[in-house]
């Protein structure tokens, strides 16, 4: 058995392919193929379940993935102790919703990258389920997901909170709703809203919000982002947590090239929603079976620090 069997196998899982694994590697495909075949007949299990769709790791391949990392981690521990310069970077994937991405995961990369300049951090933005299925796969190594207030934590994943907000109606400052200091929920229904798609947590939140009659959207898109500009273009309002809001630049930035991505985002306004609303909770996953890569760790630690100061700094 050679590392770099173990290091193959970490690819193919994190990418979801053995064609993208072997370009990241710079392997061809057939070579990579067999030598991970030679790694399953060793072990006597197969690794990977191999589909027209991508590759991914099977029931028993899941279950030593802890022990495969646990190696991998350990041998970079051995290369740092040795003074090696030129060990190869690893990886590490974070699945987020779009939810957030401004105030805290850019900072979170950022911090971390100083820390730790060998190592690459990719950042897929998916849905919720989609999410925790890399999580358990082994494709991604931290989660980013929304949950609802009072909904059970999904058991197989270690649960943290970075943030906590409340939902707020967020809107153009040409809104006829910008006059109110609070929303009231019978009120989204006089203008246009906009949804996010099914499988994501503020839809079910709005169904939940309109007491499951079912909200007429005029529009549904993919994420807070792409919300936060149909609002500012002035197709209509959207519910999101507040901090998905925070720190995105004021109306007075709006000024100035009205095309660029600062000035339509500066074109947003928000309300909170009236009454006793459910909060809307951020939180960070990872699988809870086996060990996690020091990197992972790292970067777990820097999201926990930099939620806790947009914490206080915005209460």
């Amino acid at each position: 058995m050679r590392t770099e069997q173990l290091e193959y196998i970490a690819a193919v899982t994190r990418l979801g392919s053995l064609r993208r694994a072997a370009e990241e590697l710079r392997l061809s495909q057939p070579a990579l193929s067999e030598t991970v075949r030679n790694l399953e007949r060793e072990l006597g299990v197969d690794l990977l379940e191999r589909k027209r769709s991508g590759a991914t790791m099977s029931a028993s391949g899941r279950e030593l993935l802890p022990h495969i990392i646990g190696v991998l981690d350990a041998v970079d521990r051995l290369r740092s102790a040795a003074g090696e310069q030129h060990r190869t970077s690893r990886m590490v994937r974070v699945g987020t919703v779009n939810a957030a991405t401004v105030p805290l995961l850019i900072p979170v990369v950022r911090e971390f990258r100083r820390a730790h300049p060998l190592t690459q951090v990719e950042v897929v933005g998916a849905q919720q389920s989609d999410i925790q299925r890399a999580l358990l796969e082994g494709g991604f190594d931290l989660g980013l997901v929304n949950h609802l207030e009072g909904d059970d934590m999904p058991a197989e994943f270690a649960s943290t909170e970075l943030l906590r907000g409340r939902p707020v109606v967020v809107m153009h400052p040409g809104c006829p709703l910008v006059s109110r200091e609070a929303v009231g929920v019978e009120e989204l229904a006089g203008v246009p809203l906009i949804g996010m798609r099914s499988g994501y947590v503020m839809h079910r939140y709005v169904h939940r919000l309109l007491g499951g009659s079912g909200p007429s959207f005029a529009y549904s898109t993919d994420g807070a982002e792409m919300g936060k500009l149909m609002v500012a273009e002035g197709l209509g309002v959207t519910v999101l947590p507040d901090f998905s809001v925070v720190g995105d630049p004021p109306p007075a930035f709006g000024r100035g090239d009205p095309h660029s991505l600062r000035s339509r985002l500066g074109a947003i306004t928000y309300r909170p929603l009236a009454g006793r609303t459910p909060q809307v909770l951020l939180v960070l996953r990872r699988r809870r079976a086996g060990a996690v890569p020091q990197a992972a760790r790292d970067l777990h630690d820097t999201f926990v620090h930099t939620a806790l100061h947009l914490t206080q700094h915005y209460t």
